[in-house]
Order: C-alpha cells, then sequence, then structure tokens
C-alpha cells in the first residue's frame, strides 16, 4: 500500500519507528529512571517527586506484590486519579510482570464488578475514596490483594498527614467502608505495603514485547466495556510514534528534560496514558491535576511555572476558556495544544487560539491502538478541521462493509494497522473475529474520507449517523457547525423518532448568552445547513451528559436524560 501522506509530513519526523530497540516496556522505563535519577518526575499540590523517587518506589512496591505470590502476568487494577501513587502503582505493575488493569475512579459498582471480573483481577491498588464501592463487589471477584492510598501518602510526612486529614475529616470525601477479609483476602495500606517492600529484591521476569502490559478498557458506551490487550510492543510502539511526532514543535525548549506537561486528563485514560509514558522516555516532568474540574485551583497551577504540552478534550479546553481567570495564565511557552478523545469543534479551537495564541492540533485514536492514529502536524499555525496524517509506521485505509478499500475522496469505514493496534479484545473471540479485515487492518466504527494529501476528516461513527428523509445526516458535522454560533458554548445533535421523516434532529444547546433564543439558534442552521439538516428540535440546557474525560454522551440524550 503507497503511503502517499509521507510526502506531506514536517521535516524531521520519521517515517518509521522501530520498538525493537526496546526489549519489553520495562526496558524503557528503568532505563528513563537511571537516566534521569535526579530529575524531577511529577509535581503535586507543590510537593515534587524524582525520578530516582519512582525508581524506588515502584521497585518497592513491585517486590511487594511478587511476594503475594501473583502468578506471571497476573492483573492488577489500578483505581486512582492523578495524583502520585498512579505511576508508582503503574510502574511497579509492570516491573514486577503483571498486567495494568486502569480503572475509572468514579465507576459503579455495577461498573467495577464487570470490569474485574472481566479482567480476572487478582489485586487492586485503589484511593480510600471509592473504598466503599470497591467493599460492595469485591467478594464477586479474584481480587485476593487490596491495597488501600490516602491523599497525601506521598506528599511528605507533615504535608501528606495533613491533606489526608483534611480530606477525610474537612472535606468529608472518603466514605465510611469496611473491606472483607474473607477467603484469605488481605487490606494494606499504601505506605505499609512500600515499607514491606523495601525489605524486599524486586525479581527479574522474562519478558518480551508481546508480552501483555495493559488492559485498556474501552468506555463501554456501546454496552458492556471490553479490554483492549495492549503488549509491551503496542506500547513502546505509541511511545516512540508520539515522540517523532511531537519532537518538530519542542525544538525551541531545547533540552527535553525541561518540558512539563499538564496531566489533567485522567491517567486512566489512554490518551493521558500514553503522553505521561511519553514524559517517562523524554525525562521531563508532569504536573498532575487531581481534580481539573476545580477551575479556579486549575488555573492557579497553570500560573506558576511555564507549561509546554497540555492535552485535552475538546470539553476541558471550552471550560477553560469560560473562566475568567483564564486571562492571568501566561500561555507564552505552550508549544502544543493537543486535542483528543472527541472531536475538536471549530469554534473552541478559534478561541483557544485567540487566548493562548497556540494552535488546537487535533489528532484521532482509541483505546485499542494506544490513543496513536493520526495527527495534525505540530507545526501547524491554525486549526484544520480534520484528524490529520497517520503517524510513523501506521496506516490507515478507507474501507467499505466488505473490507475494500475505496478510493480517494470516498467515505467509508476508517481502518487502521500499525505496531501500536491492540492485538484483540481479552476474552473475546468472536467480538476480534469482527475487528480486523482479511488483510490485517483494525475496524474502528468511525467513518471518514481520506484526501488527495493523506489528511482524514472523520463524518461520524456509524451507529450515530442520523438518516432524514432517506439523507445520511452526520452529528459532528452540525455540532462544529453550530458552535461557531454566536453565544453558543457547546451542543449536541442526536435522532429521534418522526412520523414523516423516520428520525428528525434535534440539538441540545449550552449558550453563554442568556438571551439566545431558539429561533436565532435555528436561523443561523438554515444559513448553514441545507433543508433536511435543520434541527426540527432545539432545547437549551445547562450542561450537557459526559463521560470522565469530557466526551458528550449522545446515548444518554437519546435516552432523554
Amino acid at each position: 500500500m503507497e503511503k502517499h501522506w509521507l510526502k506531506h509530513y514536517p521535516e524531521g519526523v520519521p517515517h518509521e519507528i522501530d520498538p525493537e530497540q526496546y526489549k519489553s516496556l520495562t526496558q524503557l522505563l528503568e532505563e528513563s529512571f537511571r537516566k534521569n535519577a535526579a530529575r524531577p518526575f511529577s509535581v503535586c499540590m507543590e510537593r515534587w517527586m524524582s525520578y530516582r523517587d519512582l525508581d524506588e518506589l515502584s521497585q518497592a512496591l513491585g517486590a511487594w506484590l511478587q511476594g503475594k505470590g501473583l502468578e506471571p502476568g497476573a492483573r492488577v487494577a489500578i483505581m486512582l486519579p492523578n495524583i502520585p501513587q498512579f505511576a508508582v502503582t503503574m510502574a511497579a505493575i509492570i516491573r514486577a510482570g503483571y498486567t495494568c488493569v486502569n480503572v475509572n475512579p468514579l465507576y459503579t459498582a455495577r461498573e467495577l464488578e464487570h470490569q474485574l471480573k472481566d479482567s480476572g483481577a487478582s489485586a487492586i491498588v485503589i484511593l480510600e475514596n471509592f473504598a466503599h464501592t470497591l467493599q460492595e463487589v469485591v467478594e464477586k471477584t479474584s481480587v485476593k490483594h487490596m491495597v488501600v492510598a490516602s491523599m497525601g501518602d506521598l506528599l511528605g510526612f507533615g504535608y501528606g498527614k495533613w491533606i489526608t486529614f483534611a480530606v477525610r475529616h474537612l472535606a468529608k470525601m472518603v466514605p465510611a467502608y469496611k473491606l472483607p477479609l474473607t477467603d484469605g483476602r488481605t487490606v494494606t495500606p499504601f505506605n505499609q505495603a512500600i515499607a514491606q517492600g523495601t525489605a524486599l529484591s524486586l525479581k527479574p521476569t522474562p519478558q518480551s514485547l508481546d508480552s501483555i502490559a495493559f488492559l485498556q478498557y474501552t468506555g463501554g458506551t456501546t454496552g458492556l466495556s471490553k479490554g483492549a490487550v495492549l503488549t509491551h510492543r503496542n506500547i513502546v510502539a505509541a511511545i516512540l510514534q508520539a515522540e517523532a511526532w511531537f519532537t518538530p514543535a519542542l525544538k525551541r525548549v531545547g533540552d527535553v528534560h525541561k518540558i512539563n506537561c499538564i496531566a489533567a486528563l485522567p491517567l486512566y485514560h489512554i490518551f493521558a496514558l500514553t503522553l505521561g509514558l511519553l514524559a517517562i522516555r523524554w525525562g521531563a516532568h508532569l504536573t498532575l491535576i487531581p481534580n481539573p474540574r476545580d477551575f479556579g485551583k486549575f488555573i492557579e497551577v497553570l500560573k506558576k511555572r511555564p507549561f509546554h504540552l497540555f492535552p485535552a478534550v475538546n470539553t476541558l479546553y471550552n471550560a477553560l476558556l469560560q473562566h475568567p481567570q483564564i486571562k492571568t495564565v501566561d500561555f507564552s511557552q505552550l508549544c502544543v495544544s493537543q486535542a483528543g478523545g472527541m472531536a475538536a469543534s471549530e469554534g473552541t479551537a478559534r478561541a483557544w487560539q485567540k487566548a493562548t495564541g497556540c494552535p488546537m492540533v487535533e489528532g484521532w485514536g482509541m483505546s485499542e491502538t494506544c490513543a496513536i492514529g493520526t495527527n495534525n502536524p505540530v507545526t501547524s499555525a491554525e486549526f484544520s478541521g480534520t484528524i490529520g496524517l497517520p503517524l510513523p509506521s501506521i496506516e490507515i485505509a478507507i474501507k467499505d462493509d466488505d473490507g475494500n478499500t475505496l478510493p480517494i475522496g470516498t467515505s467509508g469505514e476508517l481502518c487502521i494497522k500499525g505496531p501500536n493496534v491492540m492485538t484483540g479484545y481479552y476474552n473475546q473471540p468472536a467480538e476480534n473475529a469482527k475487528a480486523f479485515t482479511a488483510d490485517g487492518f483494525m475496524r474502528t466504527g468511525d467513518i471518514a474520507v481520506m484526501d488527495e494529501r493523506g489528511y482524514s476528516k472523520i463524518v461520524d461513527r456509524k451507529k450515530d449517523m442520523i438518516l432524514v428523509s432517506g439523507f445520511n445526516v452526520f452529528p459532528n458535522e452540525l455540532e462544529n457547525v453550530i458552535s461557531l454560533c454566536p453565544g453558543v458554548v457547546e451542543c449536541a445533535a442526536i435522532g429521534v423518532a418522526d412520523e414523516k421523516q423516520g428520525e428528525a434532529i434535534k440539538v441540545f444547546v449550552v449558550k453563554s448568552d442568556p438571551t439566545l433564543s431558539e429561533e436565532e439558534v435555528a436561523a443561523y442552521c438554515r444559513q448553514n445547513f441545507t433543508g433536511y439538516k435543520v434541527p426540527k428540535y432545539i432545547e437549551f440546557r445547562d450542561d450537557l451528559p459526559k463521560t470522565p474525560v469530557g466526551k458528550i454522551l449522545r446515548r444518554e440524550l437519546r435516552a432523554g436524560k
């Protein structure tokens, strides 16, 4: 297959990457820990952790896990927000020869039970704030060892104690819980596990690039979530692909060790996780934001020191732009505003560039591809409205339902092949049979069009398409245009049953201008859309239902929520 997009790569970006330069993800991590021992790895609540700290703490926790007799490749769940314990736990699991199962800390008991059962996790590291949820389900799972972290565990003795006290007793954010000790289960405080592990030795475990590193569960917005099997090769490849792509924009920083990456998106999500691992590869540091929804405190953190890489979803950029204090932030050192996780709207992109001087660079990826797939050049001067070009060592094809590659300019299913693409879904042979084409491309479920330069544009998800009197209408197109209407903050479009047309279009709008009327929005739509694309119904909302990562949940709107 001719990769016609390569001729449009930015200068200096290689066409291919070589994950074989590492024997495993463990080797990549330990090489960075060794080289960057004295450098800062993260800052959280103004308390710093060095690479040496990360190395020693993860060694201790890894040795503790091995001491529990977990079999090689055992699944260990992580249910933590963006606090220092996350990186320590993730590195410990990988180095000890186990598989990370990232869990959304805000899961309900039903969702947590499904993921623990499906993964077969035998241990979990969880923040005490969420232990009451685990209490409800743990006896129905194979989890035997529970490590319970407190918010202040790694923030220094005095300050950490105070933070934990404040979270427990002043903010009252830790509901009462009592984890069961039935059937040989153990419960160990995080710092105690570290202390016990310090007296043990982390035993080297045979690993290869084909070993499983993560079971990364999909969002489950279409039903029960599935675990994407991500190998050491997948993760290493994604890190190297991201490094190759971002390097041109970060040259002006000079020393990559000085790069400050804002970690506001949850690290359990593949987008933030991959960029966090890229920071480790660089020997750069992360600014951890445990609660990005507290926009006042978030902005205060942004004001403290220069930052260079800011990954976010469209809704997070939008929310920051609405905050009056955003004007007090110095964006002069910002090199990359990386948008992903959901479609970026042109309205938000324009406003972000005007406010910060840094263009939003949109990319596309999935849990199944380690968040890597296509991206606009990071040297772009403005928002393109496309998802960009395939990254190094990736092939993209637009295919029909039979797996045939379609001509340039024809819409079809976006399919992807590359070293970053999962090996399949965990214990889901039927899903795996449907997930891949005969020639080895993974079907993504996204409908896209590729132009002659290799730039692709997502038209929409197959399932979200609205059929109006036989015409296909794609919500992303509607939302992108309506977001540019004066007075509109964000919007979502769905199809609703209609006796005459089969389906009619309904748009939910969050407005910044309280005087904005339905008729004004309708008039704007009539100016910008052909007749069958004009919404029949417009409803104003104070907010829209979203996943914890910020994706708008159209299915909840369709369900009348």
